[in-house]
């Protein structure tokens, strides 16, 4: 399928779509060319609620649960979440800035929100991601290289480090690396 066929303004047509409100929009002229990769789940390591769409959506309850008074007021979005069965969200178009990042600085450039596609992974730093998970990022990774000029593949602790840890020690880099067959300077080194 050519690459025009799979976006419509920078939305995916293989993704359930929930728009956030949590972006603006990228700097004149970007070059889209780093994949960044998290995890996140809420509370920390339970899966499958609805928690991490609320926190996307600005419409999480900061008093539901002990640990969502640490994050109370965030406003953080990503372009994608690839929920533990292989589900696959999107949440920003990609032509746009979701709020992914943070602080941040790889490649050389500061600032990583400004061109880079922010995929969540839910999951638990450090902890290992289910195969559907795996699939279902390998088969997005080639869409969005289809379409924008992916040259760097990164986790948020390359782009942030000291101040983040995931996706951490439990993701696969070896593996996507391999699937993709794409060469190594596009990941972070072992």
């Amino acid at each position: 399928m050519p690459a025009d066929a799979l976006w419509a303004d920078g939305w995916y047509r293989y993704a359930r779509h929930l728009a956030s409100p949590n972006f603006g929009p990228r700097p004149a002229d970007p070059v889209v060319d780093l994949l960044v990769i998290h995890s996140i789940s809420l509370p920390p390591g339970q899966y499958g609620g609805s928690e991490i769409f609320d926190l996307f959506t600005n419409t999480l309850d900061w008093q539901a649960h002990v640990y969502f008074e640490s994050i109370r007021g965030m406003q953080v979005s990503a372009h994608f979440l690839v929920r533990r069965n292989g589900e696959l969200w999107q949440f920003v178009g990609c032509d746009d800035r979701a709020w992914h990042a943070g602080a941040s600085r790889y490649r050389g450039r500061a600032n990583c929100n400004d061109d880079s596609i922010g995929i969540e992974l839910e999951g638990l730093e450090g902890t290992a991601f289910a195969p559907e998970q795996y699939e279902c990022l390998e088969a997005l990774a080639a869409a969005l290289a289809q379409r924008y000029p992916i040259k760097h593949v990164a986790g948020h602790e390359h782009i942030a480090p000291g101040r983040k840890a995931d996706p951490g020690a439990g993701f696969d880099w070896p593996g996507l690396q391999a699937h993709l067959a794409w060469p190594a300077r596009c990941f972070p080194p072992a």
